[in-house]
């Protein structure tokens, strides 16, 4: 069973991490199936955050009774010292535990830090004073914020999208946290859905000796494959790079990552989907979004007000509304 050690925090967890955004969308006891079967299989490391609906809840339902045979890291998307604290209480609440093992900043515009005047940084070491947290981290879609994070030193964790498709400068990023003792937990490994062979996914970032990948699981079948990869790890062979070198030709360049960032949608338009459409159709069975719920769907980008809310919140720096525009025409055509 490959382990790996998250940096200097010391903690100790299988190659799987269990990304626990998908849980959202199953009931109480299918989640509690999942997770269960994930534990008993030898995953020990569970990603969820305060964001996430009722995944906390989930993961408290189904395994606080192992509480300390597992690491859970949790995130926070607040804005001030209240919210950090109000936040931080529900997610122990939920998760019925005492303690969070990792509390992440959740993916903010800048690097939290002390003296910035925004007291946040403060309040995460008085939370690990208090013995609430064991370890701070922050996650982020901005490369500029998780390299600054990487070279403050005040991070013991972060956690980044990172799948085969990366770039130099992204694989510099977890080359630098190897470097300076931080846990790497890769987000996003299957590229939000583009990636549709997770053994390669798998056998790339195996490379990396200090990268925990988190996958977001929704159904069994799912989980049950990550879990054969625990005894029989994919191997990159020439086969397997034949494929990465295929797909990064392909998705190489501008395409949205399905990150959800630029939503609400005050015209209702559900981006993340429809933005990166034209892959979708070709890489996912195109039944599923030939269909005429999607067709009405994709025909919502005609009323786009164009008030670039998305494009304003695009972590990749996307021009989303044009996007948007070329995939309706490509989608129309495919029609």
């Amino acid at each position: 069973m490959t382990r790996v050690t998250l940096g200097k925090t010391g903690i100790i967890v299988n190659k799987n991490g269990f990304g626990a955004l998908p849980i959202q969308r199953i009931s109480m006891e299918e989640a509690k199936l999942l997770l269960r079967k994930a534990y008993d299989s030898g995953i020990n490391f569970f990603d969820t955050a305060r964001f996430y609906t009722d995944s906390e809840e989930k993961i408290g339902y189904a395994l606080s009774d192992v509480r300390d045979e597992i690491y859970i890291a949790s995130k926070t998307m607040c804005s001030n010292t209240q919210e950090f604290w109000e936040q931080l209480h529900t997610s122990l609440k939920m998760l019925k535990t005492d303690y969070l093992d990792i509390f992440q900043f959740h993916n903010p515009s800048f690097c939290p830090k002390p003296g910035d005047g925004t007291g946040l940084y403060e309040a995460m070491l008085e939370a690990k004073e208090k013995g609430m947290i064991r370890h701070i981290g922050i996650t982020n879609h901005r490369l500029h914020v998780a390299l600054e994070a990487a070279e403050s030193h005040l991070y013991e964790t972060i956690q980044f999208p990172f799948s085969y498709l990366a770039t130099e400068a992204e694989i510099g990023l977890v080359k630098k946290c190897e470097e300076n003792g931080i846990g790497f937990i890769a987000m996003k490994a299957l590229s939000g859905g583009l990636i549709t062979n997770a053994s390669v996914a798998y056998a790339y970032l195996a490379q990396f000796d200090n990268v925990v990948p988190i996958w977001g699981v929704q159904k069994e079948m799912e989980l049950d494959e990550f879990i054969s990869y625990i005894e029989n790890p994919p191997i990159l062979n020439e086969e397997l790079l034949a494929i990465i070198a295929h797909d990064k030709e392909e998705l190489g360049g501008e395409f949205c990552r399905g990150c959800g960032y630029c939503l609400p949608c005050p015209a209702n338009i559900e981006i993340p989907t429809a933005a990166r459409m034209s892959l979708m159709i070709r890489r996912a069975p195109a039944s599923v979004y030939l269909s005429e719920e999607w067709q009405v769907k994709m025909k919502k980008i005609e009323d786009c007000i164009h008030c670039n809310n998305c494009k304003n919140h695009c972590p990749y720096g996307l021009d989303t509304p044009e996007l948007l525009k070329k995939n309706w025409i490509d989608y129309q055509n495919l029609i």
